[in-house]
């Protein structure tokens, strides 16, 4: 009868503590929405300080944020002094860890 009970309560620990044992945290886990939004609010703030600048149209900088805290620029600029002044806004932002640019200058848009 005590092996029995003892089995019972090793199994249903077992049971209670598994999902303790896989849970992420929410920073690693992609899919998880909380990590979703830090990277968005990034991308947000990095978005908001182009505009307030008047760096370029905001539709020809694209802004993305990876789960590291790496920030990629793409598109096209007027000029290299736009292409450096964003970068370094980037750079600026709060919660950035890095900061990659493929950005070109482009003067016919």
């Amino acid at each position: 009868m005590k092996m029995k009970i003892l089995a019972t309560s090793v199994l249903l620990v077992g049971v209670l503590a598994g999902p303790l044992a896989v849970a992420q945290d929410a920073d690693t886990d992609r899919a998880h929405p909380k990590a979703f939004v830090k990277d968005s609010v990034i991308t947000t703030k990095i978005k908001s300080k182009l505009a307030a600048h008047h760096i370029t149209s905001v539709g020809r900088i694209h802004v993305d944020t990876d789960e590291n805290g790496v920030v990629w620029l793409s598109g096209s600029a007027r000029s290299q002094e736009a292409i450096d002044r964003a970068i370094a806004i980037a750079r600026e932002t709060e919660g950035v860890k890095d900061v990659k640019s493929t950005l070109k200058v482009r003067h016919d848009d």
